[in-house]
């Protein structure tokens, strides 16, 4: 199906491609205007073979966006290129046409200009070309999903076994000091019950590897 959207897009782009070539050559480039008419018209021509392959390309679902890099790259140097030759050709001479024409004696391009002159119609169409191909389509859209579930981190190595061990100490304390209580005779035959409380045992020296509490 992308197969055929771009085959199919490509050729509805070269049709009218050729239209506009077809305008141009209506013009006779008597004039300034009229030059600069059919300049435009073999632009717009190299514009729309360009832009038939990113409407091909929307079957990624993505809008047009331009490249800075490609169009600072490419495009510019192209257009200065092109566009010194365009400005120099035109059919009533002017300022443009006759500095742009001097100063390529001045850096010795001159007899390359008078042969590049004979291919405007060619620059125009590649100027269009290019500036199209700065182009190209940003792809789907994707929305991150962020979970906002409690996040259960990790206890270290070191603090699971500190919290392990404080946790068995606390189990072999008592709850509350013993009580031992004694029978002592006393007189007249009767006995007299006393309770002592006894001291808890103290606590046994850390062992080897293990952290001290202190």
């Amino acid at each position: 199906m992308y197969g055929l959207t771009r085959g199919t897009i490509t050729l509805i782009g070269a049709a009218i491609a050729g239209l506009l070539i077809w305008l141009a050559t209506q013009s006779d480039g008597g004039t300034n205007g009229s030059y600069w008419s059919i300049v435009g018209l073999l632009a717009a021509a190299g514009l729309t073979m360009a832009f038939s392959q990113i409407l091909g390309g929307w079957t990624k679902w993505g809008w047009p966006r331009i490249s800075g890099s490609v169009f600072l790259v490419a495009f510019i140097p192209v257009l200065i290129a092109a566009g010194w030759v365009i400005l120099a050709g035109q059919t009533v001479p002017n300022w443009f046409s006759r500095h742009a024409t001097s100063w390529a004696g001045d850096i010795g391009l001159g007899g390359l200009l008078g042969d590049m002159l004979k291919a405007i119609p060619v620059l125009a169409f590649g100027v269009g070309l290019v500036f199209g191909l700065t182009f190209d389509t940003t792809g789907p859209r994707t929305r991150a999903v962020v979970d906002e579930g409690e996040t259960v981190r990790p206890i270290p190595t070191d603090a699971a076994r500190t919290t392990s061990t404080t946790d068995a100490r606390a189990a072999d304390e008592p709850l509350a000091a013993e009580r031992a209580t004694t029978t002592t005779p006393a007189r007249d035959g009767e006995y007299v019950a006393t309770t002592t409380t006894a001291e808890p045992a103290p606590e046994p020296p850390p062992r080897a590897g293990e952290p001290s509490d202190t």
